[in-house]
């Protein structure tokens, strides 16, 4: 699955996004008083991987996130952080040729596993959803595909970022194909993709 640094052009996205950061209001006042940094997520159930994750233009969304935090105990006062993102090299999982790469890591990945006889880990439903909430295996596979990228790419990190999009809730009416909360997902992999920081208006309306 080695690449050459000419298989980077087709990935390179020349785009510039708005992304929303949801967390608790002293990483807001850190991060835009104090000039800290973000720090990634790396929790085992991460639905793209490791990486800094933002909602694609959905504050909303963002702040919703935050107050499901604060009911966990995980944030105090529910925040949201804007940012201005670059894709650059995007892993984008809207893209057929980007889906059928993964399915070709997850054989080998399953084969790895087999081979260890050790168990693949599991997508599972969240506390009371019937959404996949606990993305084990998604998260399992994309860090194990960009870390082997990663290793043939001289520059260290080989995709900036991922971008999925999520079917999430339940339908917002009888018959409905739209689902409630519906959002795409970016994981920064790479800190220079965030252009720059901002404080969103945010009323905290449902």
């Amino acid at each position: 699955m080695g690449s050459s640094q000419k298989d980077l052009f087709p990935f390179d996205y020349h785009r510039m996004i708005v992304g929303y950061h949801g967390c608790d209001r002293s990483v807001v006042e850190k991060v835009l008083l104090q000039g800290e940094s973000l720090h990634p997520s790396d929790n085992l159930f991460d639905w793209l991987g490791k990486g800094i994750y933002f909602w694609e233009y959905a504050p909303q969304r963002a702040f919703d996130f935050a107050r499901e935090q604060k009911e966990r105990g995980k944030v105090k006062e529910p925040a949201v952080l804007g940012a201005y993102l670059h894709l650059g090299r995007c892993f984008d999982l809207t893209d057929t040729r980007n889906t059928k790469k993964l399915i070709e890591a997850f054989q080998e990945f399953s084969t790895s596993y087999q081979q260890m006889g050790q168990e693949l880990p599991l997508n599972k439903k969240g506390k009371g959803s019937q959404d996949l909430l606990l993305r084990n295996l998604d998260c399992a596979v994309l860090n194990w595909y960009m870390s082997l990228l990663d290793l043939t790419f001289s520059e260290g990190i080989f995709y900036q970022t991922i971008r999925g999009v999520f079917v999430e809730g339940e339908p917002i009416y009888k018959g409905a194909g739209i689902y409630e909360k519906t959002h795409t997902q970016i994981a920064v992999r790479d800190p220079l993709c965030i252009l720059g920081y901002f404080l969103p208006a945010i009323r905290g309306e449902s």
